[in-house]
Formats: structure tokens, C-alpha cells, sequence
């Protein structure tokens, strides 16, 4: 076998799992209802699911002899800011109040815990419907 039918079977191989990744993702994008458990699926199964999309496209590059590192930078761009980004919207989320307060620590009192003046505690009332 050559190194190019090698190099197609790997790219073939990368771009069903990044698909199989990404309609995972996509999947549970449309199958949760609220902010904090849609999160998960996006930011953390359709990075990998991108990044073997992308690792796809530059070996396709390499093995036609053309060589492509664009494709790193965008991987390098798209893994520093989806955490960034997720942890953003879970904050906003948790700051409205349109999410389940996180349960209290069993023996911690600093751990995962939303500390707020009662004076501030009506930024974003609920809406009662």
C-alpha cells in the first residue's frame, strides 16, 4: 500500500468520527431544554468532533503534497475559546437565576458557591407564569 491510499483511509477515518462527533453534538444541542445542559454538548463534543474535521483536512493536504498548517490555527483558536465561551454562559446563567442553584457543599463552604448580597439578589427576577 502507498502512502497515498494509507493517508486516504486515515482521512476517510477522521472524517467519520469528527461527523459521528458533531451530530452527537448536534443532537443533544436540540434534545436539551435549559442553558446549563445544553453547554456540555456543543463546547465539548464538537470540538473534538471539528478538530478531527480539521485534522481531516490538513493530512487530505499533506498527502496531495500541498501542505496546509491553516487548519492548526484554527484548531488552536477554536480549542482556546469554546472552554472560554462555555464557562462564560454557564456564569451568565448561573448570575440570572435561569438555572438550578448548585446543591451546598457537604463540609465546604467556599466550594462551588454563589455568594450574594441580599441586596443584589433581584438583578434578574424571575418572570412568574
Amino acid at each position: 500500500m502507498s502512502f497515498e491510499i494509507i493517508g486516504t483511509y486515515a482521512v476517510a477515518l477522521l472524517l467519520l468520527i469528527g461527523a459521528g462527533f458533531v451530530i452527537v453534538g448536534v443532537i443533544g444541542l436540540l434534545k436539551f431544554n435549559d442553558p446549563m445542559t445544553r453547554l456540555h454538548a456543543p463546547t465539548k463534543v464538537g470540538t473534538v468532533g471539528i478538530g478531527a474535521l480539521l485534522l481531516a483536512s490538513m493530512l487530505y493536504s499533506f498527502v496531495q503534497g500541498e501542505g496546509s498548517l491553516h487548519e492548526m490555527l484554527i484548531m488552536a483558536f477554536l480549542f482556546v475559546t469554546a472552554p472560554i465561551s462555555a464557562h462564560f454562559i454557564a456564569k451568565v446563567s448561573i448570575h440570572m437565576r435561569t438555572c438550578e442553584t448548585p446543591p451546598a457543599p457537604p463540609q465546604d463552604t467556599t466550594w462551588s458557591t454563589l455568594d450574594v448580597a441580599e441586596e443584589d439578589r433581584e438583578i434578574a427576577p424571575q418572570e412568574q407564569g
